[in-house]
């Protein structure tokens, strides 16, 4: 096949995937797990309210700032990065064009998928519980197409996920500053654990809502890098053709034979 691949040695995109973000991912995701399984949800909801409601449920602070204020900057930060695609400021001048426009899909990525699993979600807040002074009872969020009695759509977490939403800065950022990366890795989960705790203390979530919110904005952030880090190898190569010279037959291969062959025939019929 032909191809007109650059004559100087090719050096491949740097991608935030590796076993050992795949291993804390599993990790993470074995801890969101168990405490699904350990039934917390509803002892922990008791830390803030009873059976007459949630004290802080209207309170001025928690809604005005903590809800809609910290959803408008979450907003206004998106709207930042998305114009810093054509003009970048500070270290998104070393990130690659490419890169730029994952940050702003990969968040807004995230964002869709909670908004989806949140339409169809039937599990409903601990405000709307009768525990709480609502109608429903509690109904496990795996419980899928069973009614509580409740409101519904209330899992994952829509507003944590205003803070999680931007984890998936630290795939494109880590192989350019990983010290930035850090950093930005601690503040996302340090604002989007905030933002869901604000929203526990209210009743309007449980725990576990908030914990699978960061959860599943990580991987999304991370399905991107892995999209777009395929897609830019190719592109920096330069070729008219793509030749796959390599399987899954290896026992210690991630994937099915196949998949190699299936990727190039879907390539193909772009």
């Amino acid at each position: 096949m032909k191809s007109s691949a650059p004559s100087t040695p090719y050096s491949p995109p740097r991608t935030a995937s590796s076993p050992a973000l795949l291993g804390w991912t599993v990790i993470a995701l074995a801890c969101v797990l168990a405490w699904d399984m350990s039934a917390l949800d509803m002892p922990m909801a008791y830390w803030f309210g009873s059976s007459q409601g949630f004290a802080l449920q209207n309170d001025w602070f928690m809604v005005n700032i903590a809800h809609e204020g910290a959803r408008k900057l979450a907003w206004t930060i998106v709207l930042s990065l998305s114009l810093m695609i054509w003009w970048p400021m500070g270290l998104l001048r070393q990130v690659p064009y490419s890169r730029r426009v994952q940050l702003v899909l990969g968040s807004l990525f995230s964002l869709i998928v909670m908004a989806i699993m949140k339409r169809i979600s039937a599990t409903s807040c601990p405000w709307d519980i009768s525990d709480f002074g609502g109608v429903g009872h509690y109904v496990s969020h795996w419980a899928w197409g069973m009614s509580d009695g409740g409101g519904g759509h209330c899992f994952p977490a829509g507003h944590a996920s205003t803070g999680f939403a931007f984890l998936a800065g630290y795939a494109w950022l880590r192989p350019v500053h990983p010290q930035a990366a850090r950093w930005w890795l601690a503040t996302t989960l340090a604002a989007g654990v905030v933002l869901g705790m604000a929203q526990q203390i209210r009743g309007a979530h449980f725990a576990s809502h908030t914990l699978w919110t960061a959860w599943l904005c990580w991987a999304c952030g991370w399905i991107c890098d892995l999209v777009v880090t395929r897609q830019q190898a190719h592109r920096d190569l330069g070729g008219r053709w793509l030749l796959p010279i390599h399987n899954g037959t290896f026992s210690l291969a991630m994937h099915a034979w196949w998949d190699p062959f299936e990727r190039v025939l879907a390539l193909g019929a772009e």
